[in-house]
């Protein structure tokens, strides 16, 4: 099979891609709530998985429990049984395992999944790895950590992987003279990572560091409005979205 060139038949490329779900002022991003949503809507789902202190994967995109719970604290500390205590955003909404999701989604839309991964690799990406194994439907992972995308390569190369790229200067994430070097430019694709298809910033297309990989399909994030959808389509293959529908 031609990687490459079937990717662009797919799913990747055909089905806009709600960021963390679905998600409105009064339903929270990265809930089971916010993937109905898409689902009902009939959109593809990205989502964010982290690893908690027991070893559980969970849904949830910051660090910090701050923004999401207005808790003190960090995700990677907690237990599955503490999850009880939290809601996301005061709503009755709570911070869902990975394990949930893939029961609610169950194959009806595609999930793009994004590793959240700074810290050692292996114990986040295996156990998505197993996780994916029983699952019935069509996925595929993406991540910053081109590490990451190499234990996929190398355990799983069977699973569609993505590098997450781009200038990233409006993220709250700090990344030192070197990392934001090789986000922008992709420099370890080819040998690291060898990614499937690019997930570049919106803000940053066109460019010729993505040029470089016209061969791959290009997503592009996050896309925010409709002005800023029909500027950005013709640089890109498909979008992850929110804040709009693309459809309406």
């Amino acid at each position: 099979m031609n990687r490459e060139t079937d990717l662009f038949k797919t799913w990747l490329v055909e089905t806009p891609l709600a960021h963390r779900g679905l998600h409105t002022k009064n339903i929270p991003e990265n809930s089971l709530s916010a993937f109905s949503n898409a689902i009902e809507k009939g959109y593809g789902i990205e989502l964010d998985v982290q690893l908690l202190a027991d070893d559980t994967v969970v849904v949830f995109h910051d660090d910090s429990l701050a923004r999401m719970t207005g808790n003190d604290g960090y995700i990677r500390f907690l237990n599955k049984d503490d999850l009880k205590a939290l809601t996301l955003k005061g709503s009755k909404e709570r911070i869902p395992t990975f394990q949930e999701v893939l029961d609610l989604v169950n194959g009806k839309v595609p999930l793009l999944i994004e590793i959240k991964n700074r810290h050692k690799v292996g114990k986040l990406e295996q156990k998505v790895i197993e996780m994916l194994k029983k699952y019935n439907g069509e996925y595929a992972v993406q991540s910053f950590n081109p590490f990451s995308l190499a234990y996929f390569k190398k355990h799983a190369p069977h699973i569609i992987r993505g590098q997450l790229a781009g200038e990233l200067k409006n993220e709250d994430v700090k990344l030192s003279f070197v990392e934001r070097f090789v986000m922008k430019r992709m420099t370890l694709n080819k040998t690291v990572s060898e990614p499937d298809f690019i997930s570049y910033e919106a803000i940053c297309l066109p460019n010729r560091f993505v040029k470089k990989f016209k061969h791959l399909p290009l997503l592009t994030w996050v896309v925010h409005s409709k002005e800023q959808y029909h500027k950005i389509i013709k640089h890109c293959d498909n979008i992850i979205f929110e804040d709009f529908d693309p459809e309406i």
